[in-house]
């Protein structure tokens, strides 16, 4: 498998980011990594080799990128506003320097899909759905789409903007939804074994289906716990079935 860590110092976010690529061609998956681990993530838990064959085959590229979660929602030592333009400033850099280094690493037309598990489940659904004219699609794997169980009941606007099951009843920009809509990988999966919450899953599945937003909501069962193993499983299933 073709791996390469590219490096650059992120104007955006004031300091160095790294970014993990694996694989040589396919559609991109970009992904966010859980609580406040880092870009090689996805790769120490097993679960870039539990996908190893559909990066080998070129069906899929995949792109880990670093978390500052500890510079912003879980960081106690920070306001909650302090939290917020710092968290902004994490999708800025994704949508305004990661994006551009997918593209110039693939091609300008190329598919690019958020997910992630965990609370990377949260950021990978809060990327596509501000931003679809940019990204096709998200896997979210165990997520909690309300980003206020994380902020310990600090609640303002940047909160609201980040938060999901808190933007998307109210949005009503027709061109967003249009584009949801005709998305064939809006993938929102769960478990409900050991600490899943399939109702954090559920929740945003009908917000969605109140916009008439088509997408896929899969609870795996009580056999599927809110841990790794379920996570290699999930996401290979759905590369193997879904692209």
């Amino acid at each position: 498998m073709e791996k390469t860590v590219t490096s650059w110092f992120s104007p955006l976010l004031n300091k160095d980011m790294e970014v993990a690529t694996y694989g040589h061609y396919g559609f991109a998956l970009l992904l966010i990594p859980t609580a406040q681990s880092h870009f090689l993530e996805y790769e120490q838990m097993g679960l870039i080799n539990s996908i190893s064959q559909h990066i080998d085959q070129g069906k899929v590229k995949v792109y880990c990128v670093n978390s500052i979660n500890g510079e912003s929602w879980l960081n106690p030592y920070m306001s909650g506003e302090e939290q917020g333009v710092r968290h902004q400033a994490f999708n800025d850099y994704i949508y305004q320097e990661v994006v551009p280094f997918i593209r110039n690493t693939t091609s300008p037309q190329n598919l690019i899909v958020t997910g992630g598990a965990a609370f990377g489940a949260l950021h990978a659904a809060n990327l596509y759905f501000k931003h679809p004219d940019i990204f096709g699609g998200v896997i979210g794997m165990s997520g909690c789409y309300d980003l206020s169980l994380y902020t310990n009941g600090y609640y303002d606007t940047n909160v609201y903007f980040n938060s999901p099951i808190h933007y998307l009843p109210n949005l009503k920009v027709e061109s967003h939804l249009n584009l949801y809509r005709s998305s064939r990988h809006i993938h929102l999966i769960t478990g409900s074994g050991a600490h899943e919450h399939p109702e954090y899953t559920r929740a945003l599945s009908e917000v969605l289906n109140g916009k008439m937003v088509g997408h896929e909501m899969d609870d795996w069962g009580p056999d599927f716990a809110h841990e790794w193993g379920a996570w290699h499983r999930i996401l290979n299933h759905y590369l193997s079935t879904r692209f």
